[in-house]
Order: C-alpha cells, then structure tokens, then sequence
C-alpha cells in the first residue's frame, strides 16, 4: 500500500464490511469476490482491472438498493480518481 492509494483501500474495507453483512447468496458472494478483486487491483497499481472491477461492482451493486454500500462505492471511486486512477472507459455523464 502506498500514500496513494491508501484512502481508497480504506474505503474499499469499508465497503466489504458492508457487503459481506448482505444477505447471504450467490449476489452476495460474486459482488464480494469482485470487490476483492478489485482491492488486490487498486494495491497493484493495475489500471486496466481497476476499471474493470469498478465496472463489475457497479454492475452488481447497482440492482441491490443498498443506500450505505452505494455511497460507500462512490467515495471509493471518487478517492481513485483523486489519486489518479481512471475508473471508467469513457467520460463521465
């Protein structure tokens, strides 16, 4: 971990807390592998699956309502774009 993406691992442990307390299922179970993956991604500097994860998690994420675990991934991605890391394929809307 580095200075750099320090805030953004933290507030991706957050989020993990949060999805791991969901409702136990195979929704449940893919969005924390994903979100694992993407943790691993953002500690490896690796650009290309952190866009990718964040896609997928947003994928995931989106269709369970959950208010807190959404906000929580925002402020995910809001501290890897602060850092420098792109985490969408295109412009944002």
């Amino acid at each position: 971990m580095s200075e750099r993406t320090a805030a953004s691992l933290a507030k991706l442990d957050e989020l993990l807390v949060l999805l791991r307390a969901l409702p136990a299922g195979p929704t449940r179970d893919t969005l924390v592998e994903t979100t694992e993956a993407l943790r691993r991604a953002v500690a490896a500097f690796h650009m290309e699956a952190i866009r990718f994860r964040m896609h997928s998690v947003d994928r995931l994420l989106r269709p369970l309502g959950d208010g807190r675990a959404n906000d929580v991934f925002t402020q995910v991605r809001h501290e890897l774009e602060t850092a420098g890391f792109h985490t969408r394929s295109h412009a944002a809307p």
